[in-house]
């Protein structure tokens, strides 16, 4: 597969950036900047767009793009709320109950805890004139039908759009016997159905204006063949279109946490699954389907981002001119404000 991979943390003068970078990435740089120096876009620069990050602020230029567009997008909350239904369940939600009762803010560090920063959150999307709200998983650090109807109530309040994606501790009671898949398909009926407002569970397409919202469940770590089949056809329309998953893909360098279409990723390599109390990873690794995936999506001409969670730290990749930009956790106030924008 031909593929050319990029930190954002490279150390290197600002021209070289800007030549290597293909997407035209924001770096804090040093150093005098000559205009003269930067190339001018080839076609696959121009059908592709650019894209800035400044913080917490996320923009998509593209020349689809006829209309601007904005989003707030959310995950790793671990809204750990729960109530007297729970109780026949506590032998399993234990752990992660308590797992971040108390955080600290990530731009104050001053304390703070997942509700706090839920609420401070939303108050953004009337700031900024956002018509969308992405939920981008683990807003729950176990399936609490009280934590469940809390969120609820809040998206609500907005009278916007939610999408919605679960992470691997939205559906996961720690010690709860059943395959992985399994578990994820009983709680996603049973638990998180209202979250996912009518859509798809497993795969859904959101239109922003010109562009797609692809929202796809990697969180067993995983792509199923009908997802997979999915981002196929989605492709086939050739509108320009941005990844919603909550586990990171596989960029040569980054840790197993980057775990969807990671080479090493496999049950010899798995070092939590005693302390989360579930099976261990695949031995033999990924599905060729989750590899399938992961080359589609960074060959596809059609995808300008990818954007995840899981990790609760930020980050910034390029591959193949297609940036995947990882949230801070909610938990400690981290958000993204995404725009679609018209091509200067």
């Amino acid at each position: 597969m031909d593929v050319t991979y990029q930190h954002s943390s490279m150390k290197q003068d600002r021209r070289k950036a800007i030549r290597n970078i293909v997407a035209g990435i924001t770096v804090p740089m040093l150093g005098n900047f000559d205009a003269r120096a930067v190339p001018p876009l080839n076609n696959r620069d121009q059908e592709r767009g650019s894209f800035s990050v400044d913080g917490t602020s996320v923009r998509f230029h593209h020349p689809a793009m006829r209309s601007p567009q904005s989003f707030l997008m959310l995950a790793d909350t671990h809204l750990f709320r729960d109530d007297a239904r729970g109780i026949p369940f506590r032998e399993y939600s234990g752990r992660m109950a308590k797992a971040y009762n108390k955080t600290k803010h990530f731009q104050s560090n001053t304390d703070t805890d997942p509700e706090q920063c839920f609420t401070a959150s939303l108050s953004r999307i009337t700031e900024k004139k956002q018509t969308l709200l992405a939920l981008v998983g683990d807003i729950l650090s176990f399936p609490s039908e009280a934590a469940v109807e809390w969120v609820m109530q809040r998206i609500e309040g907005t009278g916007l759009p939610c999408v919605y994606t679960a992470g691997n501790h939205d559906w996961h009671y720690e010690g709860m016997e059943g395959r992985a898949e399994d578990l994820r398909r009983l709680w996603s009926a049973q638990r998180l159905k209202p979250l996912y407002q009518g859509n798809h569970p497993l795969c859904h397409c959101q239109p922003m204006g010109d562009a797609d919202l692809l929202v796809i469940d990697n969180s067993t770590y995983e792509i199923l063949p009908e997802q997979l089949a999915f981002f196929r056809e989605r492709e086939r329309h050739g509108r320009p279109m941005i990844l919603l998953l909550h586990i990171p893909l596989f960029v040569p360098g980054r840790s197993l946490g980057f775990g969807c279409g990671h080479p090493k990723w496999n049950a010899a390599n798995d070092r939590s699954w005693q302390l989360e109390r579930r099976q261990p990873w695949r031995s033999e690794g990924h599905t060729q389907t989750t590899l399938d995936f992961h080359r589609a999506v960074f060959q596809s001409p059609h995808v300008i981002g990818i954007l995840a969670g899981h990790i609760h730290s930020p980050s910034v990749d390029v591959v193949n001119g297609i940036p995947q930009i990882v949230s801070e956790a909610n938990a400690r106030g981290g958000f993204l404000d995404v725009e679609l924008l018209p091509m200067a």
